[in-house]
């Protein structure tokens, strides 16, 4: 959830740097990949447990509530998590409680190598949410605008009181599931090649220039930017101290 921790606003080389594992990290380096953390810019944490962020996110709904905050609880989660308990009974309490909680699911049709037409009845994740008095959205995944208006909307219902909202986004995943995966062995190239062509940042940016709204040579200077952002952290990364032995014991207990 690299991508997550980015747009909650972790900087990038306090996010590089947990990659790295390093003591400048938004985890002093004990977190890495997969358990990212960072409660100064409201990134509550990701794991390893598949569909653990729904509940997470029920918790700290939850808690806004109680505190009487305007916060969201908000959780992403792959169409692996949605024939898991956590999933139907998050949803459910979720919904009972009118919790101000947003449900995103990133439908990428592979579970790891297992086809979602293979893994899920009635192929609609959105659906689900009426079983649950919940509204259930779908929303094309490759669409900046349409996934920001659709998770605006679900935020305003949120905050106003109306209870949790379960989005699925339609994407996909170019590369395999993890390293080692060349995720070609359960898809075919020709498929791949087709969703690349509805690439979510490709589109925005084209239609972005066909409206006018920027042109292609700040574009360029756009792409330059992130890349020296990137550049950037990683050497910042590179040369950052490892984490002292003597705190391996540290956060081990809430004090």
């Amino acid at each position: 959830c690299h991508a997550h921790a980015l747009a909650k606003g972790v900087p990038a080389h306090e996010l590089m740097a947990e990659l790295f594992g390093r003591a400048t990290g938004c985890c002093g380096g004990r977190g890495g990949s997969m358990h990212l953390y960072s409660a100064k810019y409201g990134l509550l944490g990701t794991n390893g447990i598949v569909g653990y962020s729904l509940p997470q996110a029920a918790g700290a709904a939850f808690t806004a509530r109680y505190l009487g905050a305007s916060n969201v609880g908000v959780a992403f989660f792959g169409d692996g998590a949605v024939n898991l308990g956590l999933f139907h009974e998050t949803l459910n309490m979720a919904s009972l409680w009118r919790l101000p909680a947003v449900f995103v699911c990133e439908n990428n049709l592979f579970a790891t190598e297992l086809p979602f037409s293979k893994a899920t009845a009635g192929q609609s994740v959105s659906s689900r949410g009426a079983a649950y008095d919940m509204l259930g959205v779908e929303v094309d995944g490759q669409d900046v605008l349409a996934v920001y208006d659709v998770a605006g909307a679900a935020i305003d219902r949120a905050r106003a009181g109306e209870g949790p909202t379960l989005i699925e986004c339609r994407t996909y995943r170019y590369v395999g599931h993890h390293e080692g995966d060349p995720g070609t062995e359960y898809r075919t190239r020709e498929e791949i090649a087709a969703w690349k062509k509805r690439d979510p940042i490709e589109l925005f940016c084209r239609r972005l220039v066909e409206k006018e709204k920027i042109s292609p040579t700040t574009l360029d200077g756009i792409e330059q930017e992130v890349s020296a952002t990137v550049a950037a952290a990683v050497e910042f990364a590179e040369d950052s101290p490892w984490p002292n032995p003597e705190g391996v014991q540290k956060n081990l207990f809430a004090s």
